[in-house]
C-alpha cells in the first residue's frame, strides 16, 4: 500500500506543540503522485455512506483528498475557508478553531438545513478541526454523518476528543504514532 510506505519514509518535525511528519500526501514534498491520491480516496470511498447531499472539508491538507473523493462518488463538495467571502446572499458560519497547526476562524458556507454531511480530511491528530466543522454544519442545520481520515495520530488522542465533544466516531484508514526518530504504523 502506497500509504503505509510515506509514512515509513515521512520526516519528522516539531511543529511547535507536536512532532508531525512532513510527507509526500499531507505536504507535496515530494509532488503528491495521483495513484496515491486515488488510493486513499478509495479506501475512505469504501468505508462511506454514499447517501449523502455534501462532503465537507477546509482548505488545507484535506482539499486533495476531499475533492478526489467529490469527483469520483460525483458528491458536492464544500469548503471551510480561512476567510469569508463578503457577499449578501451567501450564508457564512464562522468558527473558531484551535488544531495542531493553527488557532484562528474558519468560515464555512454551501451547507443548508437538512443536509447529510460528511467530514473528510487527511489526519486526525488532537481533533480541532473535525470538531470546529461538526459545530459549524450543525449551526446550518446539517447533520454529520460521519468523520472519515485517512491518517490518525494515535498519540494526539483527537479520536476520544472528537467523540466526546460531538458524539461522533471518527473513522480513519490509517494509524500511525511519531517519536523523534520515526512514525510507526500502529496494527489494530
Amino acid at each position: 500500500m502506497l500509504l503505509e510506505e510515506v509514512y515509513n519514509n515521512a520526516q519528522i518535525v516539531y511543529s511547535g506543540r507536536h512532532l508531525t511528519t512532513v510527507n509526500e500526501f499531507t505536504d507535496q514534498l515530494p509532488a503528491l503522485r495521483p495513484e496515491l491520491l486515488i488510493e486513499v480516496a478509495y479506501r475512505i470511498i469504501k468505508t462511506m455512506d454514499l447517501t449523502i447531499d455534501k462532503i465537507v472539508t477546509e482548505e488545507d491538507k484535506g482539499a486533495p483528498l476531499a475533492t478526489a473523493i467529490s469527483i469520483f462518488t460525483g458528491i458536492p463538495l464544500a469548503m471551510a475557508r480561512w476567510y469569508p467571502y463578503s457577499l449578501d446572499d451567501i450564508t457564512t458560519h464562522k468558527v473558531n478553531l484551535q488544531s495542531e497547526y493553527f488557532e484562528g476562524s474558519l468560515y464555512l458556507n454551501g451547507i443548508c438545513h437538512g443536509d447529510r454531511v460528511a467530514i473528510i480530511d487527511d489526519t486526525l491528530s488532537t481533533g480541532g478541526t473535525a470538531i470546529s466543522l461538526v459545530e459549524s454544519i450543525r449551526h446550518f442545520g446539517g447533520e454529520v454523518t460521519g468523520i472519515f481520515c485517512a491518517v490518525e495520530k494515535v498519540q494526539q488522542n483527537g479520536r476520544n476528543h472528537v467523540l466526546e465533544k460531538t458524539g461522533i466516531t471518527v473513522n480513519s484508514t490509517l494509524k500511525i504514532s511519531i517519536d523523534k526518530n520515526k512514525v510507526t504504523i500502529v496494527k489494530e
